[in-house]
Parts: C-alpha cells; structure tokens; sequence
C-alpha cells in the first residue's frame, strides 16, 4: 500500500495501517532529521516525535494539497528546524546569563576556536572536490535538500546526483582522515 493510502487509514484509527506507515517512512524521516539536526541521539528523537505526531494529526492531511511522503517530510523538516533553533536560544540564554554573572560561559572561547577549526577544514576539504560533487553535497548538506530535490533543483536524473554524492563524501571522508 502506498503512503498516501495508508495515511487515509491511518486518520481513522487504524493501527496496522500505522506500523506499515511507520516502516515505510521512518527511514527517510530519520535521514531528513538527521541532516538538520546533525547529532544521532537528538535525531532520533525529533524522528520519534514527528512518527508520534503523525498518530496524532493524520487527519489534518489534505490530499488535494500534495503527497503523505511530502507531508510527512515537511512536519519532519519543521520539527527538526525548531530543535535547532531551540537549542540554539538555550545556548544563548547561557552565554546572556554567564555575561550577567560577569564571566565567560563554559568553555566558550575553546569551543569557538575548535568550531572555527573544523569550519575551516572541511571548507578545505570542500574545495578538493569537483565542481559538480560540491554542488550536490553542498545542496544536501547545508541547504537540507533531499537528494531527489537536489536532482531536481540541477535537472539530473537522481543516479547521477547519487554517484555524485557518493564520490564527493568519499573524498571528503579521505580528507577529514576518515572522521566523517
């Protein structure tokens, strides 16, 4: 059964329509999340949240108005763009606090200059990839694009923009000495 099908059952309580829609979009929901949220643990909890709030609204899912899979991926998107921006504010609530208090948060000079370190090397890193392959990782990577919406956004067929991927984040990996 397709995503939208089960969607449809799943607004009206069905349960067993819900573990086939949860096996069917758990993986791409995680892999969105993932992407912007960046750290595994909180991924896997913002994942779980949107699966949960799925149960929770199926019934406010329009058909007329798109996809379940785009749905389902834009209530993902969002919810992981509001971790993001909460525990970006959290953090600047410590540093407003720590200023208050009149001394330096937390490690916060050493943690600056190692971000600025890291930021720098994979920009180096970035830069030892072709043109194309930066263009596909840089897409996925930073601006949260799916790799079908990269491909569509470069009008390539999605296999290339795969093996693009692949090669860009082999090289990268070889760079960062195998960290990545």
């Amino acid at each position: 059964m397709e995503a939208d099908e089960l969607l449809v059952l799943v607004a009206g309580g069905d349960q067993k329509a819900f573990e086939e829609l949860y096996g069917l979009v758990s993986g791409p929901v995680y892999g969105l999340v993932r992407r912007v949220v960046r750290d595994p643990a909180q991924s896997e909890e913002v994942a779980q949240e949107v699966l949960l709030e799925l149960w929770r609204s199926a019934a406010k899912f329009d058909p007329g108005r798109g996809s379940a899979l785009s749905w389902i991926l834009t209530l993902a998107h969002r919810r992981a763009v509001d971790r993001v921006r909460s525990a970006r504010a959290a953090g600047e609530r410590e540093q407003r606090e720590a200023l208050r208090a009149n001394q330096p948060a937390f490690d916060h000079v050493a943690e600056e200059v190692e971000a600025g370190l890291e930021r720098e090397w994979v920009r180096r890193c970035l830069e030892r990839l072709t043109a194309l392959q930066r263009q596909s990782v840089t897409l996925a990577y930073y601006e949260g694009y799916t790799y079908r919406e990269v491909a569509e956004r470069l009008s390539l067929p999605l296999g290339t923009v795969k093996t693009r991927m692949r090669d860009g984040l082999t090289q990268l990996r070889k760079c960062l000495g195998g960290v990545a």
